[in-house]
Protein backbone atom coordinates (compact mmCIF):
# COMPACT_ATOMS: atom_id res chain seq x y z
CA UNK A 1 0.00 0.00 0.00
CA UNK A 2 0.75 3.58 -0.73
CA UNK A 3 0.37 6.84 1.76
CA UNK A 4 0.26 10.20 -0.37
CA UNK A 5 0.49 12.92 1.58
CA UNK A 6 0.31 16.67 0.39
CA UNK A 7 3.37 17.93 1.60
CA UNK A 8 3.76 21.59 0.24
CA UNK A 9 1.30 24.09 -1.53
CA UNK A 10 2.58 26.83 -3.75
CA UNK A 11 -0.03 29.07 -4.06
CA UNK A 12 -3.76 28.32 -3.99
CA UNK A 13 -5.05 24.70 -3.93
CA UNK A 14 -9.02 24.34 -3.82
CA UNK A 15 -8.99 21.23 -3.46
CA UNK A 16 -5.98 19.94 -1.07
CA UNK A 17 -4.86 21.39 2.22
CA UNK A 18 -1.29 20.28 3.54
CA UNK A 19 -1.69 16.83 5.26
CA UNK A 20 -3.97 15.23 3.19
CA UNK A 21 -3.88 11.77 2.34
CA UNK A 22 -4.85 9.53 -0.33
CA UNK A 23 -4.31 5.61 0.19
CA UNK A 24 -3.99 3.10 -2.45
CA UNK A 25 -3.42 -0.34 -2.83
CA UNK A 26 -3.30 -1.04 -6.31
CA UNK A 27 -5.77 -1.00 -8.08
CA UNK A 28 -7.49 1.00 -5.69
CA UNK A 29 -7.47 4.10 -3.92
CA UNK A 30 -9.01 3.44 -0.42
CA UNK A 31 -11.69 6.00 -0.44
CA UNK A 32 -12.39 5.64 3.27
CA UNK A 33 -8.60 6.60 3.90
CA UNK A 34 -8.48 9.61 1.73
CA UNK A 35 -9.27 13.01 2.20
CA UNK A 36 -9.56 14.35 -1.34
CA UNK A 37 -9.38 14.00 -4.79
CA UNK A 38 -8.07 16.25 -7.59
CA UNK A 39 -8.20 15.76 -11.27
CA UNK A 40 -5.09 17.75 -11.63
CA UNK A 41 -3.21 15.78 -9.59
CA UNK A 42 -3.94 12.10 -10.56
CA UNK A 43 -3.38 14.06 -14.34
CA UNK A 44 -0.19 13.45 -16.42
CA UNK A 45 2.93 14.52 -14.99
CA UNK A 46 6.68 14.76 -17.11
CA UNK A 47 9.36 12.80 -15.68
CA UNK A 48 11.83 14.74 -17.44
CA UNK A 49 14.59 12.43 -16.20
CA UNK A 50 13.71 9.70 -18.70
CA UNK A 51 11.83 12.17 -21.27
CA UNK A 52 8.80 9.51 -20.34
CA UNK A 53 4.95 10.94 -19.96
CA UNK A 54 3.01 9.23 -16.40
CA UNK A 55 0.59 10.12 -13.69
CA UNK A 56 0.60 10.04 -10.02
CA UNK A 57 -1.54 6.85 -10.85
CA UNK A 58 1.32 5.24 -12.82
CA UNK A 59 3.93 6.29 -10.35
CA UNK A 60 1.81 4.60 -7.70
CA UNK A 61 1.42 1.21 -9.36
CA UNK A 62 5.45 1.25 -10.06
CA UNK A 63 6.16 2.29 -6.40
CA UNK A 64 3.71 -0.12 -4.68
CA UNK A 65 5.47 -3.01 -6.70
CA UNK A 66 8.86 -1.73 -7.43
CA UNK A 67 9.82 0.53 -4.53
CA UNK A 68 12.36 3.15 -6.96
CA UNK A 69 11.71 6.43 -6.29
CA UNK A 70 15.92 7.33 -6.41
CA UNK A 71 15.67 5.59 -9.97
CA UNK A 72 12.88 7.09 -11.22
CA UNK A 73 14.32 10.59 -10.28
CA UNK A 74 11.29 11.16 -7.72
CA UNK A 75 13.62 11.74 -4.58
CA UNK A 76 17.19 12.29 -3.59
CA UNK A 77 19.84 9.41 -2.12
CA UNK A 78 19.38 10.63 1.62
CA UNK A 79 15.77 10.26 1.18
CA UNK A 80 14.96 7.11 -0.27
CA UNK A 81 12.24 6.17 1.81
CA UNK A 82 10.00 9.13 -0.11
CA UNK A 83 8.99 9.79 -3.20
CA UNK A 84 7.62 12.96 -4.43
CA UNK A 85 5.78 14.00 -7.02
CA UNK A 86 3.61 16.88 -8.24
CA UNK A 87 0.08 18.19 -9.80
CA UNK A 88 0.06 19.92 -13.37
CA UNK A 89 -1.13 23.36 -12.29
CA UNK A 90 1.61 25.81 -12.46
CA UNK A 91 -0.49 28.27 -10.33
CA UNK A 92 -0.27 32.01 -10.65
CA UNK A 93 0.45 34.44 -12.93
CA UNK A 94 -0.87 31.04 -15.16
CA UNK A 95 -3.19 29.63 -13.69
CA UNK A 96 -5.54 30.51 -9.92
CA UNK A 97 -4.46 27.59 -8.64
CA UNK A 98 -0.99 26.53 -7.24
CA UNK A 99 1.60 23.21 -7.41
CA UNK A 100 0.95 21.13 -4.73
CA UNK A 101 3.94 18.99 -3.73
CA UNK A 102 3.04 15.44 -2.86
CA UNK A 103 5.16 12.92 -0.29
CA UNK A 104 4.70 9.15 -1.02
CA UNK A 105 5.85 6.37 1.48
CA UNK A 106 4.76 3.29 1.38
CA UNK A 107 2.82 1.54 4.00
CA UNK A 108 2.06 -1.82 5.73
CA UNK A 109 -1.70 -2.73 4.98
CA UNK A 110 -3.53 -3.13 8.34
CA UNK A 111 -5.23 -6.02 9.97
CA UNK A 112 -8.67 -5.13 9.42
CA UNK A 113 -7.85 -4.17 6.29
CA UNK A 114 -9.80 -7.41 4.31
CA UNK A 115 -12.85 -6.58 6.39
CA UNK A 116 -12.76 -2.86 5.17
CA UNK A 117 -12.73 -4.19 1.83
CA UNK A 118 -15.56 -6.67 1.87
CA UNK A 119 -17.82 -4.28 3.82
CA UNK A 120 -17.32 -2.21 0.36
CA UNK A 121 -18.49 -4.59 -1.76
CA UNK A 122 -21.47 -5.76 0.22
Amino acid sequence: MLEIVVHEIKGFCPVYKVGDKIVIDDPEVILEKTDALCTHALSTQTLEKFNQNASQLHYALILEHDWCPVKLGLTMAEDEEHAYMQCVDPGKPYTEGGTVIFKCRRIEKPRDFTRLTQKRQK
